[in-house]
This record gives C-alpha cells, sequence and structure tokens, in this order.
C-alpha cells in the first residue's frame, strides 16, 4: 500500500487523476475504470475531464463500471448514481455511454441483477483501476461494517451513519433510501489497481484505520491493506491521525522512476 500526503484538497484531486492516467495510458484507450460517486472524487474527474478534452488522454474505448447504485429511488432521480455518474463521469470525460455501466437498482429482480452485474465486469476483463472514496465509518463502496471480506456484488442495507451523511442529497433523512446495491469488497479487491481519495479532517478517524488499523470487517476498507496494487491519496487534514505520516511523505519523496507521477 503507497499513502501519498498532499498539501490539500486541489492537489489529492490533482494527484489522483494523474495516478489514473498513468494507468490508463499504459492499458491503453480501452482500459476499464471502476467509479465512486460522492465528493472525494469530484475534482479527480475534473482534471481526467481536462486531459481527455486536450488530447493527452485516449478514452476512447473506454468502459466503467460504477461501484453502487440506491434501490428505491424512481428511474431518473437526480440522485440515483446513474444520474450522478452521468453528470460526473460519462459526460464530461467523453465516455461511450454504452460503456458506462451502473448496477441495476431499479430491476424487478435485485438478486438476479446483482449476479448480471458481476458478468458484465468479468465479460469486460476485469477493472484496470478502481476509484473509491471512504465513509466516515470506514465502508468503500456501500460494503458498511461488519460486510465479509469476501462479499460479491449484492443488496446491503444503509446505516444510519450513512443515510446521515447522505442526507445533504436530500430534501430530509426520510427521503434518503435505506437500501442499495453494491459491488463487495471481494469484487473491489479483483481490481488491478486501486486509488482512494479522500480529503478533510471528519475522513481522518476512517483513514488511520484503513491504512494503519487491524484488518477487519467493522471497518471494511482495511481489506486494501491486503491488495497489491493500493494507492491512498489523501490531503494534510485527512492524514492528521496517521502515525507513520513522516515515513509516507519520505517514501514519496523518494519513489523509483517507474513508480512516481507527474503533475
Amino acid at each position: 500500500m503507497d499513502v501519498i500526503i498532499c498539501s490539500d484538497e486541489a492537489e489529492a484531486g490533482a494527484y489522483t487523476a494523474a495516478k489514473i492516467a498513468q494507468i490508463a495510458r499504459r492499458k491503453g484507450s480501452d482500459v476499464v475504470l471502476g467509479v465512486a460517486t460522492g465528493s472525494s472524487p469530484l475534482r479527480a474527474y475534473e482534471a481526467l475531464a481536462q486531459a481527455a478534452a486536450s488530447g493527452q488522454l485516449d478514452l476512447s474505448q473506454a468502459s466503467a463500471f460504477a461501484l453502487d447504485e440506491y434501490v428505491g429511488l424512481p428511474p431518473g432521480h437526480l440522485e440515483s448514481y446513474h444520474e450522478v455518474i452521468r453528470r460526473t463521469v460519462t459526460e464530461p470525460l467523453g465516455l461511450d455511454p454504452a460503456r458506462v455501466h451502473v448496477p441495476d437498482g431499479f430491476a424487478q429482480d435485485l438478486a438476479q441483477a446483482t449476479k448480471d452485474y458481476e458478468a458484465a465486469i468479468a465479460a469486460a476483463g476485469g477493472v484496470d483501476v478502481q476509484i473509491l472514496g471512504v465513509g466516515s465509518n470506514g465502508h468503500i463502496g456501500f460494503n458498511e461494517p461488519t460486510s465479509s471480506l469476501a462479499s460479491r456484488t449484492r443488496i446491503k442495507t444503509l446505516t444510519e451513519q450513512t443515510r446521515l451523511d447522505n442526507q445533504r442529497f436530500f430534501p430530509s433523512l426520510a427521503a434518503v433510501p435505506r437500501h442499495c446495491l453494491t459491488q463487495g469488497l471481494g469484487t473491489i479487491m479483483e481490481a488491478r489497481h486501486v486509488v482512494l481519495v479522500a480529503s478533510g479532517e471528519h475522513k481522518a478517524a476512517a483513514i488511520q484505520a484503513v491504512v494503519e488499523g487491524p484488518i477487519t470487517a467493522m471497518c471494511p476498507g482495511s481489506v486494501l491493506q491486503m491488495h497489491r496494487q493500493a494507492t491512498i491519496i489523501v490531503d494534510e487534514a485527512a492524514a492528521s491521525r496517521l502515525a507513520l505520516a513522516d515515513y509516507y511523505r519520505d517514501m514519496a519523496a523518494n519513489l523509483p522512476d517507474w513508480q512516481r507521477v507527474v503533475l
């Protein structure tokens, strides 16, 4: 696991985009992206969109798979992740909408929809780089505490904390869905690279648990300690509880040339 500490949220977003672009260029125009919603990756998406628009990054044949989707919202709802991904990823990055996939939280048969999603990821050859944020309780995707570390795409019940965190996108807490479809931790761990970005002091406890705590289902993101190619990118505020912060800074300053990311 590589931990990169940036000065602020803007630099963290720029570094995240540069890391994703580095992986995408090595893979080619048919790169398969795993995309997350939420505020954490927005600056990275903006930088990737600029790189794609200027011709510095070829995403002409890229595919994308979203981490999750609410259950219970009507199709077309502005806060459904189908719509959020369209606004923040598909259109800004110039992706082919037919190659962008989101779990079908509107399906009549939700259990079958989860199986179909796993099959679609496999048919695409797997995810080359999975972009992640982290919840205040350590969840990645919507894998809440006590999620199986080997879990696959499935239906989950959201915790009250997650619903409170997401209330800002809805008119009231009662309007926040209680259920979702989410890629499982086992699914996420099969991505060839994982890039997690987090900013702000309110994420500091979660980042400390993900990076330096025990590997436990009580902090689902801690499973990333077992990933072969995981990069955690945080600003100073989110890094404020890391015991080995000085080591991570020294490590980042002395990466070998083939690992370096150029901003």
